[in-house]
């Protein structure tokens, strides 16, 4: 599988009301430890103080990605992404 940094920024439409904000965010986090146990995404953050994620995340490539993987997410409609391919760097210390 290739690796990819994902840059989530989520914004939720206004109008929205917390029943449903609070449905999506509780499947979200379902389908986001399916997603950790099938091996697709890999290490999640959130930078201090901010509200987007930084993840880690593996797929064939960056089309099972989008079309497999992110879009599969509830929050999806919600969230806009940068995406990154990462390749192996030759002095990566957790290659050693």
């Amino acid at each position: 599988m290739e690796e990819f940094l994902v840059e989530i920024t989520t914004t939720v439409p206004e109008g929205t009301g917390q029943e449903e904000v609070d449905r999506r965010r509780a499947a979200e986090a379902v389908r986001a430890g399916e997603l950790a146990a099938s091996g697709h995404l890999a290490r999640l953050w959130r930078p201090v103080g901010e509200l987007r994620s930084i993840g880690v995340w593996r797929a064939a490539d960056e089309e099972e990605l989008h079309a497999n993987v992110l879009g599969t997410l509830p929050l999806r409609p919600w969230m806009t992404l940068t995406v990154t391919p990462l390749q192996p760097h030759p002095n990566d210390p957790g290659t050693k």
